[in-house]
């Protein structure tokens, strides 16, 4: 049985993905009262599941009659994710932003479930048993590789 925050996140994608603008607003309390939960809840998990590593912006307006906005950011097409790669990634990358960026990848479906676990094997702290700096700039230089190579397919 899944547990409540992934059923929250799974509601939230499916209805940013039925919107055309891929923008939605919500009210925070709403969305607790619909699942029955407390709304710190419903702010963990768009904080740990709606990130800009993961692709999307999230927007929050506290007060009366205030707003959490969430919008989809697309990846930029194939002509231009070389580019994107280079300026996303730079000379040096960290753990999580590199999880968050195949985790973006595979929402975009530019890569596949496995590809991705893959990838995920081989840029992990596990795999890369170096001392900082090194290990932020082999996985930089190993995630541009692999996606050079699975995106020019």
């Amino acid at each position: 049985m899944r547990n409540i925050s992934d059923i929250i996140e799974q509601y939230l994608k499916g209805i940013l993905h039925e919107s055309p603008e891929g923008t939605i607003e919500i009210q925070r309390n709403d969305l607790a009262d619909q699942f029955s939960c407390v709304p710190s809840q419903i702010n963990y998990v768009i904080s740990t599941r709606f990130t800009l590593e993961k692709g999307y912006l999230v927007v929050s307006k506290r007060g009366g009659g205030g707003y959490i906005r969430i919008q989809r950011i697309e990846l930029p097409q194939h002509a231009a994710i070389h580019e994107h790669l280079q300026q996303t990634i730079g000379e040096s990358m960290d753990q999580t932003v590199a999880e968050g960026l195949i985790y973006q990848l595979e929402e975009a479906r530019f890569v596949s479930k496995r590809e991705a676990s893959l990838m995920r094997a081989a840029i992990s702290r596990e795999c890369l048993m170096i001392k900082l700096p090194y290990r932020d700039e082999l996985r930089a230089r190993l995630m541009k590789a692999m996606l050079i190579s699975l995106l020019g397919r």
